[in-house]
């Protein structure tokens, strides 16, 4: 990994980038600027992981509540993938889950987003179940998935 990759808390100055990363990574599945504002408004927690400057590399929300966390998101930009950005992003959000006191996280991820689900599966996690036509523009499935800590 570069070591001159660095995770920070999301601002509210960072959403444009993050909302045209959604876009070129998710398509019609992609959160709008407005919808990350309203994560941040309900206070949930959003890391990005920047290059050596300003560039957003990647990023995650998280919700946490009492014993649980959940995933809303994870993504790396294309021009940033295979560089450990999403492991530095999981360590960081499992680690502030179990700071927390969290006892299991939770994540949805597209049926057919097999990376994704390597990731995931490379961490603990565990399908336990499906939700059917989840990702709406494209009728999509979610498998739901969770980890123990």
């Amino acid at each position: 990994m570069n070591g001159d990759l660095r995770i920070e808390r999301v601002r509210w100055w960072h959403l444009s980038a993050i909302a045209r990363m959604e876009t070129a990574i998710f398509g019609p599945e992609a959160w709008s600027e407005g919808v990350l504002w309203s994560e941040l408004a309900a206070g949930h927690d959003y890391r990005a992981v920047f290059d050596g400057g300003d560039r957003i590399a990647g990023y995650a929300g998280t919700a946490f509540g009492d014993a649980e966390a959940w995933i809303n998101n994870i993504a790396v930009d294309a021009a940033h993938r295979r560089r450990g950005i999403a492991a530095m992003l999981m360590d960081d959000l499992l680690a502030r889950a179990r700071a927390g006191g969290a006892k299991s996280v939770f994540l949805e991820v597209a049926v057919d987003n097999v990376p994704a689900q390597r990731l995931y599966d490379r961490y603990g996690f565990y399908g336990i179940g499906v939700r059917k036509n989840y990702y709406q523009h494209t009728g999509t499935d979610a498998a739901v998935m969770r980890m123990d800590l």
